[in-house]
């Protein structure tokens, strides 16, 4: 299977080096799904109507949530 992301590279000080955040949501919901996603992280965004480009509105004015879509990225296993 191919594989359609962009290619990431290890930075030894920030493992979010050079990926996107629509990368890291897409991928997100590629392993998880949205109803898991939205357990995952409790957002409106994630459980109501959810698309890549309303949750990437979303999440692109509230940090907080950002930083809870970016800390899930860093634990998970691809």
């Amino acid at each position: 299977m191919p594989n359609d992301y962009p290619a990431e590279r290890p930075h030894p000080n920030d493992p979010l080096h050079g990926v996107t955040l629509e990368a890291m949501l897409t991928r997100l919901v590629d392993k998880y799904g949205w109803d898991e996603l939205a357990r995952r992280i409790r957002i409106n965004c994630f459980a109501k109507d959810p698309s890549i480009k309303s949750s990437l509105t979303f999440l692109r004015r509230t940090p907080w949530a950002r930083k809870k879509v970016e800390d899930l990225y860093k634990g998970t296993t691809f």
